[in-house]
């Protein structure tokens, strides 16, 4: 069904679209440029003069939008491209007065549908100080297919991992469980010790649980503008008697004061994440050490620890499902840590120190 702005195209142009070579002829573009337009056959070349006509386009438009070429020479471009769009591409044009490449636009199809397409603008001055401005579209709706198709990939291969992990986490403390109800069952002595262990093994289960339920969970968005050296205060609070259980401490170096716009619960849990693995590595006592500076519009926090590090060939395993260096873990308490802050804009880097221990970096 043709409407919006379709009827305006048949009614306001009848102009016969130049061939290439008398487009060349009458704007003196060069050669080089010709070229280029003709290797551009996998989507559309736009040429418009200084004021956003359309002095040329490529057959292709009917193949990808459905327009015959000589339907919009003569048409302004503005016409083509949804409101927002046009004043975008106005203003990235003042900005870099030349040259924009890959950003994307939503342009009139022929059936009065806006089609994302990925755009690139050159602007071109001839000898006698005419301007042109160069456009090449590309259909996006293929790549996003591709890009669809590689995200479900990705879910149903994250699935598999995470269901063959979670029978093997949880399978080991229920074997467990089971040989010792068989022997309580056969009444075997020292009771007691058993059931010390089977209340761990199911300390063990329920853990797994816990986290598994709050990766499925939507992450809420309670945010708000907070300070980051309060949140490390709060951890170090939190975490400092368990680890003078290990001849730990725990301390802050510098103090950040800028604030950052987050889910102060969610990123206290990263950093708990981060602070207990810490511990975790540590099994002869030493230092974490926590900082937070601001550097240029960013706010870095680093978790510094003296544990035995991460060997190099495994660092990018980092935060996989079930994943984990320790003797014991599940590698989930990574895994939310990325979760949260992926849905925060962070970046989230691990590294080796010189001598012994590894760095975790947050940068917001």
């Amino acid at each position: 069904m043709k409407n919006k702005k379709d009827n305006y195209v048949t009614e306001r142009n009848s102009k016969t679209p130049e061939s290439l070579k008398n487009i060349q002829h009458a704007t003196d573009l060069p050669d080089e440029i010709i070229n280029w337009i003709d290797k551009k056959s996998d989507g559309i070349f736009v040429l418009l003069d200084s004021v956003g006509e359309i002095l040329y386009i490529t057959e292709s438009i009917e193949r990808i939008l459905g327009f015959s070429p000589s339907k919009l020479v003569g048409l302004h471009w503005d016409e083509m491209v949804s409101g927002k769009d046009v004043e975008f591409a106005r203003r990235k044009a003042e900005l870099t007065k030349k040259t924009m490449r890959d950003f994307n636009l939503n342009v009139l199809n022929n059936d009065g549908d806006y089609v994302p397409l990925t755009c690139e603008f050159e602007y071109y001055r001839n000898v006698d100080n005419q301007t042109y401005v160069l456009v090449y579209l590309k259909d996006l709706t293929v790549k996003k297919e591709l890009e669809d198709m590689m995200v479900r990939s990705e879910k149903m291969n994250v699935a598999g991992q995470l269901a063959a992990g979670i029978a093997h986490e949880i399978r080991n403390p229920l074997t467990s469980l089971k040989g010792f109800l068989q022997l309580l069952q056969a009444g075997v002595n020292h009771k007691e010790e058993y059931f010390n262990i089977m209340i761990e093994e199911i300390e063990k289960i329920e853990s797994i649980t816990s986290e598994l339920l709050f990766i499925s969970k939507p992450l809420t968005d309670n945010r708000s503008e907070e300070i980051i050296s309060d949140m490390i205060n709060d951890v170090i609070m939190l975490l400092s008697p368990q680890a003078k259980q290990k001849n730990i401490s725990i301390m802050k170096v510098g103090s950040c004061n800028q604030a950052i716009e987050c889910d102060r619960s969610q990123i206290k849990q990263v950093l708990i994440n981060l602070v207990k693995n810490a511990l975790e590595a540590m099994e002869t006592g030493g230092e974490i050490i926590l900082t937070s500076e601001e550097v240029g519009d960013n706010v870095i926090v680093s978790v510094i620890d003296e544990g035995i590090g991460i060997p190099e060939e495994i660092l990018h395993k980092l935060g996989e499902p079930f994943f984990t260096t320790k003797q014991t873990g599940t590698g989930l308490g990574l895994l939310i840590t990325k979760q949260i802050l992926e849905a925060h804009n962070a970046n989230f880097e691990v590294s080796n120190n010189k001598g012994k221990g590894s760095t975790f970096k947050l940068v917001f």
